[in-house]
């Protein structure tokens, strides 16, 4: 190659390298920097490509989250929207505080989700803020009357397996300023017969909740089926955890079994969801109408 030919070369390769640069950074710049879209396309987010399922940016704006919020997360786990929520409030001047399992915890599980959660977010202020914490199980879990916006995504049951949902509920109301919103999301179960007191499948039926949250205090606002997926029949072996992202193929403390068949799991996706809207009553509100019966 002669040397006119491989200079041509060279600059039409420099001259595509700087039209990537400039895609690149104007495909960053599409987001206003501390806006929500900004915060989901940072590249802090704990695996995003679960949006496709679980709606992050319609379930926020349902909820009704904005900048300069004091929000409180319920059971964050490993911080999936912790992920997003922290860089938002922490560039918006708002406050985030997670209600997280004891760390004298017995549980393994629940000591290694803590440690995950504290290698991730606590040494990171520039990106994440100044996150405050808070036991779970204890009897306040916030200041009283100091958040705008309580989140408990997806773990209703949990609460409900350690025997501490009604009171839990009754401390994010006591947490709540006249007028907040509690925003909770859950694996849906269907609507007909009992609910197992200890949502043993993972599964929890939409009147259970709206009850939890009626007999607290709080008032019902509204839902949206953005996090709905029909596919979603329930009838799975290991429950909700038969779904992805855990695809369990054998019963929880059991080995794996590597002769279950994941693929009709994967196929159906994540869990049909219920994504609901709660509120405190603020004075002059009118009188809350009386929590839903339980389908007998």
């Amino acid at each position: 190659m002669s040397f006119d030919r491989r200079t041509l070369l060279l600059a039409g390769l420099s001259t595509l390298a700087a039209c990537g640069r400039r895609e690149s950074e104007e495909t960053e710049a599409t987001a206003e920097v501390g806006s929500l879209d900004w915060a989901l396309e940072g590249p802090w987010r704990l695996e995003p490509e679960r949006d496709t399922w679980r709606h992050p940016l319609e379930t926020l704006q349902f909820w009704g989250l904005q900048p300069g919020m004091s929000v409180l997360e319920i059971l964050p786990g490993r911080g999936w929207y912790t992920a997003i929520l922290a860089p938002y409030l922490a560039k918006g001047g708002g406050a985030l505080t997670v209600a997280s399992f004891d760390p004298n915890s017995p549980s393994i599980a629940q000591r290694e989700t803590l440690a995950d959660f504290e290698t991730r977010f606590m040494r990171d202020s520039e990106t994440y803020g100044r996150i405050a914490r808070t036991v779970v199980s204890a009897s306040s879990i916030a200041p009283p009357a100091s958040i705008d916006l309580a989140i408990l995504a997806n773990n209703v049951h949990t609460l409900m397996a350690e025997g501490i949902a009604e009171r839990v509920f009754a401390s994010v109301f006591a947490a709540l300023k006249p007028g907040g919103v509690f925003g909770v999301e859950q694996h849906r179960a269907a609507s007909t017969g009992l609910q197992d007191p200890l949502a043993g499948s993972g599964y929890v039926q939409e009147a259970y909740v709206k009850t939890l949250a009626q007999e607290a205090g709080l008032q019902f606002v509204g839902a949206t089926d953005v996090n709905a997926n029909p596919k979603d029949d329930r009838d799975h072996p290991f429950g909700v955890w038969t779904l992805p992202p855990t695809l369990r193929t054998a019963p929880l403390g059991s080995p794996d079994n590597p002769e279950f068949d994941s693929a009709p799991y994967q196929e159906i996706g994540e869990s049909d969801r219920m994504t609901l809207k709660f509120r405190k009553p603020a004075p002059g509100d009118p009188p809350a109408a009386a929590p839903p019966p339980q389908p007998e």
